[in-house]
């Protein structure tokens, strides 16, 4: 049978409950070496928060949003439309936008854009904060 240590063999880490060695397989070629290498981790990728435009709507209808100021990052920080800024805000099309609105931000797409202009407002599109590569 598997009396007294259950076919662990004596103390040492093995022998112990809840303890497997990450990525051991038993000394069979382990899977993430048996796969090839793929891509790799772009060090200037930016990371963009996105606001649709029927999100800024709905935080000037609540009355969180000053329509008369510039709408950037900070002002939809202090909206509570984006948590925290990340390298900048991209303005996308979802939803319907019934203010006129001056933007400044990093990025919008086409349809976004064409709201905002039919709404009576601007997009100005700035340089996103570059990130510094690690050295």
């Amino acid at each position: 049978g598997k009396g007294k240590t259950g076919g662990r063999g004596v103390k040492g880490q093995k022998s112990r409950s809840g303890v497997a060695i990450k990525g051991y397989e038993g000394g069979q070629m382990p899977i993430h070496m048996r796969l090839p290498k793929r891509g790799f981790k772009n060090p200037f990728r930016l990371d963009y928060n996105t606001v649709n435009i029927g999100r800024v709507q709905t935080a000037i209808d609540a009355g969180k949003l000053d329509k008369s100021a510039k709408v950037d990052t900070a002002a939809l920080i202090a909206a509570g439309v984006i948590r925290r800024a990340k390298d900048g805000v991209r303005l996308l099309g979802q939803g319907e936008l019934k203010t006129k609105l001056d933007f400044v931000v990093a990025g919008c797409s086409a349809g976004a854009k064409e709201a905002v202009e039919k709404a009576g407002g601007t997009v100005t599109v700035v340089e996103p904060k570059a990130k510094a590569a690690a050295e």
